[in-house]
């Protein structure tokens, strides 16, 4: 029995146990996370808003250029408390949104790749997106873990956008800019995507719709202008400038990195460099033991991974680079897609290059769910296309294939990738290391601390802040 037909005779359960532990997982985060900086600038807005009457209109902080516009944080935590008075209110919320933006993204998958194997490719995006730990090591509260929901609301209405000329499609698609634009100064890289969309002709703009989106952004932003008008203290004076990543050229190096690590399984160190594997043993030299074995494995594994993830997006560069330029021609839904992700890549270029600060991973998550469509793509491609015949017809005569001929090592891999039964083995094995990887991030990493108690420090900070609800 081929590999589709068993996914396809799997799926509902497959699929309903994957999304299950991404959403255990994600709990599990947010219950051990560890209280710092990053999650007080939320809580502090939300509830000063909520106990004392006073609603911020600015957001959190960011690096070297100031607060962020707009009042959308300060609702994201104290609208739920509004509701109900408990830190997990916030919380509920945020994970009931990223939710959300699986269910949109996976919208996208099911309608980009209909057929006999839409299932397959669902699949795969729900392991590559749902269950990884570049997307659940955010399950925290702070400004970054909501981007996900906006950049799939961006992708899923310009799907839609694709099909039909909507004034509510394109409402949502530019307000999902405007509403990034009040988490994050990374919100750029969905105008650039639009942008491209524009040019290349790949979508069916209301401009009524447009103009209802400004407009309503514009109005959210009144309270913010005016205060920004009255006083000083919003704004942050930096020695850094626009256009520092251009001048400097690493920053954009680094960016472009960024995205192939999206796509692999280097993840960042705060994940996997940090653990202390207190919980394992306290005998100094057996822990040290342990951890530097487990370092040199994971840092093998996501280096090999990175190798992967640059092929895969060099086979999608290829597949792409003939149909990147204006053009009336009808292009397939797969196509479409992945010159989605073109757009995607080529705003984080231009947002790195202009940017004042050097880009860290949680600066560039926004683009997360674009920089796995290459990778998605490819698998889903090798899993349904390419068999052992056609990989050596296509590719035999290639540089890529003539290195992989010399080396034994490479030639195992070839072969493994041309083995459906060690292929099956080897996505079981890819899937159980995601599940460890998230479980030991979970419980010991920079972040998260299987000692923490997420409600006790909330409480704490409440009690040091003196954020106290008002008795009239």
């Amino acid at each position: 029995m081929s590999l589709n037909s068993k996914v396809d005779r799997a799926f509902t359960w497959l699929y309903a146990l994957g999304f299950s532990l991404g959403l255990l997982f994600c709990f599990m985060y947010a219950q051990n996370q560890i209280i710092t900086g990053d999650q007080t600038q939320m809580l502090y807005k939300g509830y000063l808003g909520v106990y004392q009457g006073t609603w911020l209109n600015f957001g959190n902080a960011a690096s070297a250029v100031g607060n962020v516009p707009g009042s959308l944080s300060t609702w994201l935590i104290g609208g739920p408390l509004l509701l109900w008075d408990s830190p997990w209110s916030p919380m509920f919320l945020l994970i009931a949104l990223r939710v959300v933006s699986l269910i949109l993204l996976d919208n996208v998958i099911k309608n980009t790749f209909a057929g006999k194997h839409c299932q397959l490719a669902r699949l795969i995006f729900l392991a590559l997106y749902w269950l990884n730990p570049w997307f659940l090591y955010d399950s925290i509260l702070y400004n970054p873990s909501y981007l996900c929901l906006f950049a799939a609301m961006h992708l899923w209405s310009a799907s839609k956008m694709r099909i039909t000329k909507s004034f509510g499609y394109t409402f949502i698609h530019v307000l999902s800019i405007g509403l990034a634009m009040q988490l994050h100064y990374s919100w750029p890289i969905l105008a650039v995507i639009s942008g491209y969309l524009l040019y290349r002709d790949m979508g069916k703009v209301s401009w009524f719709g447009v103009i209802a989106a400004v407009l309503t952004i514009a109005a959210s932003l009144i309270p913010y202008l005016q205060e920004i008008a009255n006083q000083s203290s919003t704004s942050h004076e930096s020695d850094r400038y626009i256009g520092y990543g251009l001048v400097h050229v690493y920053p954009v190096l680094k960016a472009i990195l960024y995205w192939l690590r999206y796509g692999s399984m280097l993840f960042s160190n705060k994940v996997i460099a940090y653990s202390e594997f207190d919980w394992l043993t306290q005998i100094e030299l057996l822990k040290l033991t342990a951890l530097t074995l487990w370092k040199v494995f994971i840092f093998l594994v996501g280096g090999i991974s990175v190798i992967v993830s640059a092929r895969l997006n060099w086979l999608w560069w290829k597949r792409i680079k003939p149909i990147i330029l204006r053009s009336k021609d009808d292009i397939t839904s797969t196509a479409w897609l992945e010159l989605y992700a073109f757009g995607a890549i080529v705003g984080v270029i231009i947002s790195a290059a202009l940017s004042p600060i050097t880009f860290s991973y949680w600066h560039l998550i926004l683009v997360y769910p674009f920089a796995i469509i290459p990778i998605s793509s490819g698998v889903f491609r090798f899993l349904t296309q390419q068999k052992r015949a056609n990989i050596e017809k296509v590719y035999s005569d290639s540089k890529f294939s003539r290195w992989v001929e010399r080396y034994r090592f490479t030639r195992a891999i070839r072969d493994t990738f041309s083995s459906d039964k060690k292929l099956r083995i080897m996505l079981i094995a890819s899937f159980g290391y995601l599940l460890a990887l998230n479980v030991l991030a979970s419980q010991d990493s920079l972040k998260y601390s299987y000692k923490s108690d997420y409600v006790s420090q909330v409480n704490n900070y409440l009690l040091k802040e003196r954020l106290l609800p008002n008795r009239k």
